[in-house]
């Protein structure tokens, strides 16, 4: 009892020390102890998202970091370059925040939550498997499900017109295509999301990322006890049902296709060593060789699961579906949006199309990708003003001194893209939506640190040329087929900060279709 005791005395000195010393960082008071800033974070999402957004414009005038109670636990906001580079740029502060841990039950601990040796391992694994020439195989699939998108829309555009209706959303056809385009680079797989719009697999990604976040805002839905109690667990549960099980009976029928393809390519091997064969080219493939998924890049690394089991597969391939499927979707969907609202950027866009396609409707290149320079820029723009991540967060492994506040270990710390990227001194006039500033000097001239959409140090985000690449080839495609106009003012948008940054009611436009030629077939 007596021990029980001085522990305890002793764990409330250290707690008491810890909490006077995170408060003498600027921040708001925590007006209740257990529970501190939590209850003004309780908003609806159409508001806490603007209501942060708002706090940070405000303290950001005076201080470079701002501290909030959130329950217990200390979380420090940064939104300047420097504070960026002293956090992401870390080579030790490498260590998801706690707010992560609610995506375990879908991704485990996979690339984008694991750390230690298990992160350093797997990252060196992963890397050859988003090299320049393997991404180039996925152009056909961004060129085929682009064109899908465009139909649907024509579509969606002839029935407009038909009901005398004047705008469509976006968002939703984008999502449905982005998510085509991964579960067909990621897993091999079609679900043709275009074609069904009631596809369960799109519903549990959704309502999954909306479980993440309600648990990530809520205190006392994070203790799992608590959590499991509520009905919202089911919920969970019933989304990694449809998820896990999809990745894993796909996983399994290409491991059956591995082992066959391996086995022709055995007896092929073997078939051109034999007496009976030397009088075949040795350059003639009998077996063509298939467009290869990030699935199976996985499976060939495992060697026979020695390396990766098949759970070390499925994390990293749900991992690649989440990181890849709703951040692109919000990536094109705001790029679109602000290229409808700006005519002038429009009508370049156009120019540089013109020259390169003319009137075809030919598939795109990787030659055209390298070309589409003003396009690019504009993807860039649309990522600094509206970064499909809202939040990048580090538990800190040891204290850091961050603008000359000594953070204690243990703190979670987090950048916010949204604030970061409307630094005035960084991006004079930074609500000008201006893609010039990612041309030439412009960009050179600017702190490394500034411009963080695919975060940055050494856990950035290893798809982001995927990324870049799938966005290229979506927006061109429909850009050749479509003019648009954004029928909403900027002021009059309403942010949805959840897993991704995204419109609370969509991108809606007025869609006018163009006049192309289609191409001729291939003899």
């Amino acid at each position: 009892m007596f021990f029980t005791f001085v522990a305890i005395c002793v764990f409330s000195k250290k707690r008491l020390a810890f909490i006077e010393h995170c408060n003498s960082i600027p921040g708001p008071p925590a007006p209740i102890p257990l529970l501190g800033n939590a209850l003004e974070l309780m908003r609806d999402p159409d508001e806490l998202f603007q209501f942060l957004i708002d706090y940070l414009h405000e303290w950001r005038q005076h201080f470079p970091v701002l501290r909030f109670w959130l329950g217990p636990f200390p979380i420090f906001l940064l939104y300047t370059p420097e504070g960026t580079e002293a956090l992401l740029g870390s080579n030790k502060l490498i260590d998801k925040s706690r707010e992560y841990q609610y995506l375990h039950p879908w991704l485990s601990t996979g690339l984008l939550t694991s750390t230690g040796t298990k992160w350093h391992g797997r990252r060196k694994m992963l890397t050859p498997t988003f090299h320049f020439k393997i991404l180039e195989d996925f152009i056909d699939i961004f060129n085929k499900q682009s064109v899908v998108l465009v139909e649907k829309l024509k579509e969606a555009h002839q029935d407009m017109v038909a009901n005398n209706h004047d705008r469509i959303n976006l968002f939703p056809y984008v999502a449905r295509c982005t998510l085509d385009i991964i579960c067909e680079t990621a897993m091999g797989r079609h679900v043709d999301a275009q074609l069904n719009n009631d596809s369960e697999y799109v519903k549990a990604v959704c309502t999954l990322g909306r479980v993440v976040q309600t648990r990530q805002a809520q205190p006392w839905l994070q203790p799992e006890l608590l959590f499991q109690c509520h009905p919202m667990a089911k919920t969970q549960q019933k989304c990694l049902d449809i998820l896990h099980g999809f990745t894993d009976k796909v996983l399994q029928e290409r491991k059956a296709e591995h082992r066959i393809r391996k086995a022709q390519e055995l007896a092929q091997k073997e078939n051109k060593t034999s007496p009976a064969s030397a009088d075949v080219d040795d350059n003639v493939d009998l077996i063509k060789k298939p467009r290869l998924a990030f699935l199976d890049l996985l499976i060939e690394a495992s060697q026979d699961g020695t390396l990766l089991s098949d759970l070390d597969i499925r994390e990293e391939v749900d991992t690649f579906m989440f990181e890849g499927q709703d951040t692109t979707a919000a990536a094109v969907s705001w790029c679109l949006y602000l290229i409808g609202s700006h005519p002038e950027v429009q009508e370049r866009i156009s120019e540089e199309l013109n020259r390169i396609f003319g009137t075809s409707d030919r598939p795109i290149t990787m030659t055209d990708i390298l070309q589409l320079k003003y396009l690019e820029c504009c993807i860039k723009e649309a990522l600094r003003l509206f970064p499909s991540v809202a939040m990048y967060g580090r538990t800190l492994s040891e204290d850091a001194t961050i603008h000359g506040y000594v953070i204690p270990s243990g703190s979670t710390v987090a950048v916010i893209p949204y604030s970061l990227h409307r630094d005035p001194v960084q991006f004079p006039d930074p609500e000008r939506f201006d893609p010039e500033r990612f041309m030439g000097d412009n960009k050179r001239s600017r702190h490394p640190y500034a411009y963080v959409p695919f975060s940055a140090g050494p856990r950035n985000c290893i798809g982001q040329k995927y990324a870049v690449m799938e966005e290229k080839v979506v927006l061109a495609t429909v850009l050749r087929n479509f003019h648009l106009e954004s029928l909403e003012k900027r002021e009059d948008l309403v942010l949805i900060g959840e897993l991704v940054l995204r419109p609370r009611d969509g991108v809606q436009v007025r869609l006018t279709p163009k006049q192309i030629t289609p191409s001729s077939p291939s003899c």
